[in-house]
């Protein structure tokens, strides 16, 4: 959308008008193809042969008296506003006047005054970015304009994909690019790349395009330098396990853990000559003897953990880890970064099991580790030799299912509150594991560093093992249970 910074009247023009065919002219020629920002920053976009019963006419002060919400709505609905001094019936081209300014004026105004000099010809090329994949290029205004987004509902829903995404297609939804290898123009081209010289994809288990939108996604949610999706959970924890930790190195884990990821540890972790510690959530004295006692690479916890969803004072135990040179690594998948932000708390890397409350749907499985970009492209390179990487359609379910992300987890955190607090009170249930409650032993831990405290609730059923197994059996929701 364009707001004038005149007086002269606005039009509204269909973009699926401006396709339309009729019985006399034959199909009207589309708009010609502009670049990624071109429009945005007040350029001339040319239509040929439109009637004018496709252009609207409103009183010269109707852009004025728009509100914020309804100039964004039109946008969203795939209308452009155009701001012209006159118009004419002939086939001559229509152009916008070169002080039409883009609509960010109305959420970031130093942002539309940026691009507004650049509309009337004071910028230079060298305001504009490359993308990540080095061929289409954004403007700076656009750039910032994409940080301006500033909750996790915006992020997760316009992240990585709407501002100078590395795709070239006019597409509002991210599409799924299903290929194994990627075009060279001639050998140069190759060489460049190869030396760093240009930008590209390569092969589909170095890097895919509807993945990248994702991890920039992801990145953007955990206020991170760089995300790398793979296949799945368990493998985002072997990857990082396996490249940060050295041969002959120590780890500190914490007793209540998934149990595929304690068995790695234990089972394969000492294959490479690595020991490991392991100790209570809530034992600072006894992580503060380990550091002490032993050359530890990496501290390793889930927070919430599974199933007990004990919470690790991420910030404490970074700042005593860092102080001995080892990593703080976090899997926040029973939080979500809706509800939980380790990074920001000091951890180095969060990893999620994306076949969770990300991906959200139950259909599709994923994993991701977020943290600085010199970590990340470690495991990267890892990655790259072993494998697990992540499929561009399951790439795309995922980032479908991250635009309600949000929405969700807001739902799910208040349910499973009030269910909580009703089994609590409930005399056939023993005990209930839920960090909302006041009852539970990092209550003031998860208050402190949580939004919300999750969908997980566990607990105790009063009774034997087939007590337990007739509740369960009659539960309607089956596939809600794990015992």
């Amino acid at each position: 959308m364009a707001v004038s910074s005149t007086i002269y009247p606005a039009y509204f023009v269909s973009a699926a008008a401006v396709d339309r065919r009729t019985s006399d002219s034959g199909a009207h020629p589309r708009p010609e193809k502009l670049g990624s920002s071109s429009f945005l920053l007040g350029g001339a976009p040319r239509f040929s042969g439109l009637s004018s019963a496709t252009i609207l006419r409103f009183p010269p002060n109707f852009v004025r008296q728009l509100s914020t919400k309804a100039r964004r709505n039109c946008s969203n609905i795939g209308v452009a506003q155009i701001v012209a001094a006159s118009w004419s019936n002939s086939s001559q081209s229509f152009e916008a006047p070169r002080s039409a300014v883009s609509a960010d004026a109305v959420v970031a105004p130093e942002v539309a005054a940026e691009d507004a000099n650049l509309g009337a010809g004071g910028g230079s090329e060298s305001r504009f970015v490359e993308s990540p994949v080095g061929e289409a290029k954004v403007s700076a205004a656009v750039a910032k304009a994409a940080a301006s987004l500033s909750s996790d509902g915006s992020l997760a829903v316009h992240a990585g994909e709407r501002f100078g995404r590395g795709i070239t297609t006019d597409a509002i939804t991210t599409p799924v690019v299903n290929t194994s290898a990627y075009w060279f123009n001639n050998s140069d081209e190759l060489i460049d790349f190869k030396e760093k010289r240009h930008a590209s994809f390569e092969y589909g288990r170095y890097g895919n395009p509807t993945t990248q939108a994702l991890e920039e996604k992801m990145s953007a949610l955990e206020r991170a330098e760089s995300t790398l999706f793979v296949s799945s959970g368990m493998y985002a924890s072997v990857a990082t396990l396996s490249s940060l930790v050295p041969a002959g190195g120590h780890i500190v884990i914490t007793t209540d853990c998934y149990r595929k990821t304690r068995i790695f540890i234990e089972n394969e972790l000492p294959k490479m000559g690595i020991s490991v510690t392991v100790i209570d959530p809530a034992d600072i004295e006894s992580l503060k003897s380990s550091l002490d006692q032993n050359n530890v690479s990496l501290f390793f916890s889930e927070s919430p953990t599974n199933p007990f969803l004990r919470c690790v004072d991420i910030e404490l135990v970074s700042q005593l880890c860092h102080n001995k040179g080892a990593l703080v690594c976090i899997d926040g998948t029973f939080a979500s970064p809706v509800n939980q932000k380790a990074l920001t708390l000091g951890a180095d890397l969060v990893l999620h099991s994306a076949t969770k409350f990300i991906g959200g749907h139950n259909d599709v499985l994923g994993g991701c580790i977020s943290g600085s970009e010199e970590l990340i492209s470690k495991i990267r390179l890892h990655h790259h030799v072993i494998g697990g990487v992540l499929n561009p359609n399951a790439a795309y379910m995922i980032l479908r299912g991250m635009k309600t992300l949000h929405l969700r987890v807001q739902n799910q955190n208040s349910t499973a509150l009030r269910m909580a607090q009703f089994l609590e009170e409930h005399p056939k249930i023993i005990r209930v594991y839920y960090p909302g409650l006041l009852s539970h032993p990092e209550h003031h831990i998860a208050k402190r560093q949580m939004t919300g405290f999750g969908g997980v609730v566990s607990f105790e059923v009063a009774g034997d093992l087939n007590t337990t197994k007739k509740f369960v059996d009659s539960l309607p929701h089956l596939e809600a249970v794990r015992v």
